[in-house]
Protein backbone atom coordinates (compact mmCIF):
# COMPACT_ATOMS: atom_id res chain seq x y z
CA UNK A 1 0.00 0.00 0.00
CA UNK A 2 3.12 2.11 0.78
CA UNK A 3 4.40 1.54 -2.35
CA UNK A 4 1.15 2.89 -4.45
CA UNK A 5 1.68 5.82 -2.51
CA UNK A 6 4.74 6.63 -3.24
CA UNK A 7 3.99 5.71 -7.01
CA UNK A 8 1.20 7.88 -7.18
CA UNK A 9 2.75 10.76 -5.35
CA UNK A 10 5.57 10.98 -7.75
CA UNK A 11 3.03 10.67 -10.77
CA UNK A 12 1.48 13.70 -9.24
CA UNK A 13 4.76 15.54 -8.65
CA UNK A 14 5.87 15.02 -12.32
CA UNK A 15 2.91 15.39 -14.89
CA UNK A 16 0.90 18.18 -12.20
CA UNK A 17 4.15 20.80 -12.93
CA UNK A 18 4.93 19.60 -15.99
CA UNK A 19 7.87 17.59 -15.63
CA UNK A 20 6.81 14.68 -17.05
CA UNK A 21 8.18 13.09 -18.93
CA UNK A 22 11.78 13.13 -17.66
CA UNK A 23 14.43 12.86 -20.52
CA UNK A 24 17.93 14.11 -18.93
CA UNK A 25 20.98 13.32 -20.51
CA UNK A 26 23.48 15.60 -18.15
CA UNK A 27 23.57 13.79 -14.67
CA UNK A 28 23.49 17.46 -13.04
CA UNK A 29 20.00 18.00 -14.41
CA UNK A 30 18.89 14.70 -12.83
CA UNK A 31 20.48 15.82 -9.69
CA UNK A 32 18.38 18.78 -9.51
CA UNK A 33 15.33 17.19 -10.46
CA UNK A 34 15.58 14.52 -7.69
CA UNK A 35 16.67 17.69 -5.37
CA UNK A 36 13.32 18.89 -6.55
CA UNK A 37 11.18 15.46 -6.42
CA UNK A 38 12.04 14.38 -3.17
CA UNK A 39 11.85 16.90 -0.45
CA UNK A 40 8.55 17.55 -2.25
CA UNK A 41 7.17 14.20 -1.95
CA UNK A 42 8.21 14.75 2.03
CA UNK A 43 6.26 17.78 1.93
CA UNK A 44 3.24 15.74 0.25
CA UNK A 45 3.45 12.95 2.82
CA UNK A 46 3.68 15.78 6.27
CA UNK A 47 0.85 17.12 4.74
CA UNK A 48 -1.42 14.29 4.29
CA UNK A 49 -0.22 12.80 7.94
CA UNK A 50 -1.50 16.33 9.30
CA UNK A 51 -4.59 16.27 7.70
CA UNK A 52 -5.21 12.66 8.46
CA UNK A 53 -4.75 13.54 11.91
CA UNK A 54 -7.73 15.71 11.88
CA UNK A 55 -9.73 13.55 10.23
CA UNK A 56 -9.78 15.00 7.06
CA UNK A 57 -8.71 11.50 4.52
CA UNK A 58 -9.59 12.61 0.86
CA UNK A 59 -6.95 11.87 -1.81
CA UNK A 60 -4.23 14.73 -2.57
CA UNK A 61 -6.27 14.87 -5.87
CA UNK A 62 -9.69 15.59 -4.23
CA UNK A 63 -7.90 18.21 -2.08
CA UNK A 64 -6.37 19.74 -4.78
CA UNK A 65 -9.19 19.92 -6.73
CA UNK A 66 -11.36 20.88 -4.09
CA UNK A 67 -8.77 23.71 -2.99
CA UNK A 68 -8.40 25.07 -6.48
CA UNK A 69 -12.01 26.74 -6.02
CA UNK A 70 -10.44 29.84 -3.75
CA UNK A 71 -8.39 32.06 -6.12
CA UNK A 72 -6.68 35.42 -6.51
CA UNK A 73 -8.34 37.63 -8.55
CA UNK A 74 -7.26 41.13 -10.25
CA UNK A 75 -10.00 43.98 -11.09
CA UNK A 76 -9.49 47.07 -13.17
CA UNK A 77 -11.41 50.18 -12.92
CA UNK A 78 -10.72 53.66 -13.63
CA UNK A 79 -11.69 56.32 -11.33
CA UNK A 80 -13.28 59.71 -11.99
CA UNK A 81 -9.44 61.06 -12.94
CA UNK A 82 -8.95 58.67 -15.40
CA UNK A 83 -6.04 56.43 -13.46
CA UNK A 84 -6.40 53.10 -13.86
CA UNK A 85 -6.65 51.13 -10.63
CA UNK A 86 -5.89 47.48 -10.13
CA UNK A 87 -7.20 45.46 -6.93
CA UNK A 88 -6.04 42.16 -6.44
CA UNK A 89 -7.12 39.93 -3.57
CA UNK A 90 -7.74 36.67 -2.28
CA UNK A 91 -11.42 35.08 -2.84
CA UNK A 92 -13.26 34.01 0.77
CA UNK A 93 -12.48 30.49 1.89
CA UNK A 94 -15.51 27.91 1.85
CA UNK A 95 -15.70 26.01 4.43
CA UNK A 96 -13.49 22.98 3.20
CA UNK A 97 -10.99 25.24 2.72
CA UNK A 98 -11.28 26.50 5.93
CA UNK A 99 -11.51 23.11 7.50
CA UNK A 100 -8.11 22.22 5.14
CA UNK A 101 -6.47 25.36 6.68
CA UNK A 102 -6.85 25.02 10.33
CA UNK A 103 -5.50 21.39 10.18
CA UNK A 104 -2.04 22.52 8.41
CA UNK A 105 -2.05 25.58 10.86
CA UNK A 106 -2.31 28.26 7.87
CA UNK A 107 -4.17 31.47 7.35
CA UNK A 108 -7.29 31.55 5.10
CA UNK A 109 -6.80 34.06 3.09
CA UNK A 110 -2.01 34.24 2.81
CA UNK A 111 -2.11 37.40 0.78
CA UNK A 112 -3.70 41.00 1.20
CA UNK A 113 -5.29 43.01 -1.04
CA UNK A 114 -3.32 44.84 -3.47
CA UNK A 115 -3.87 47.98 -4.50
CA UNK A 116 -2.10 49.69 -8.14
CA UNK A 117 -2.42 52.71 -9.36
CA UNK A 118 -1.03 53.48 -13.04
Amino acid sequence: MMLGQVEDAFRALKSEPGLRPVYHRLDRRLEGHLFITVPAYHLLAAMQRRLQEHGINYRRETIRTRLATQMRVTVALTNDQGERLYLRQTTDPEPFHLEVYRALGLPPKPLKTKKIKV
